[in-house]
């Protein structure tokens, strides 16, 4: 398998999803979403999956279904040391792919407005923007969200045709 970016070493990344016994990669989790409770909420309805290189977690989603042949990709976490080398859009595509195989038809994401690099990676990954919750963030989370010096206050919604 060719990947987008260099692993090198003696072990092969790999992404699977966590089992029963496997804690979730919190720390990656809460950097996605700064809402535990949320966080922990859509962990146990979800499936989570980790990006694995060298026995350290690199990489985290979690899809969870939301409708009839819908899944949401509602979390994607990167560890910082490995921003910008691909990893993002592998795990993007590792989900469509899974969301794909498990006959979903469709699978939607949300992220913040200020959001830039995210917003920038799930279009050209093929998801097209399809509406805007605002104040989303303004009315789930108690504390003001701010990322590439914008607050982050509306839900940007993307899907893609599975």
């Amino acid at each position: 398998m060719q990947n987008d970016y260099e692993f090198r070493g003696e072990h092969e990344m790999e992404i699977r999803q966590l089992t029963e016994k496997d804690q979730p990669p919190l720390d990656l989790l809460l950097m996605a979403d700064p809402s535990q409770k949320l966080v922990e909420e859509y962990v146990n309805r979800g499936d989570c999956y980790i990006a694995e290189w060298n026995n350290q977690v690199m990489g985290v989603y979690v899809l969870l279904p939301t409708r009839p042949d819908t899944v949401e990709l509602v979390n994607i976490a990167v560890a910082e040391e490995q921003h910008g080398k691909g990893m993002g859009k592998r795990l993007v595509k590792h989900a469509v792919a899974t969301a794909r195989g498990k006959g979903y038809k469709t699978m939607e994401i949300g992220t913040g407005n200020s959001s830039i690099g995210q917003l920038a990676l799930y279009q050209k990954c093929g998801f097209r923007i399809t509406g805007i919750d605002q104040d989303f963030f303004i009315r789930h989370y108690e504390e003001e969200i701010f990322e590439n010096g914008i607050q982050c206050r509306d839900m940007v919604r993307l899907s893609q045709d599975l």
